[in-house]
């Protein structure tokens, strides 16, 4: 198994036992940032806390990590 191999392996254990935690730091930094930016990127920081969920729920291809964004 190639060291990539094995930093995914790791990554979606990551995942799986703490998806919940990881929603909720991208959540704090998305705030974070937006409140630093006046609120002007709130659009963009949205989508890219979108798609960092949508990359690591899929990383084990079944799309069960992340619960509904609300």
């Amino acid at each position: 198994m190639s060291f990539l191999d094995k930093a995914k392996d790791a990554v979606e254990k990551a995942v799986d036992e703490h998806g919940d935690k990881i929603k909720d730091g991208a959540d704090k930094l998305g705030k974070v940032i937006d409140d630093k930016t006046g609120g002007k990127h709130t659009d963009k920081i949205d989508q890219g806390k979108q798609k960092l969920e949508e990359a690591l729920d899929g990383l084990d291809g079944k799309k069960d990590d992340f619960g509904p964004r609300g």
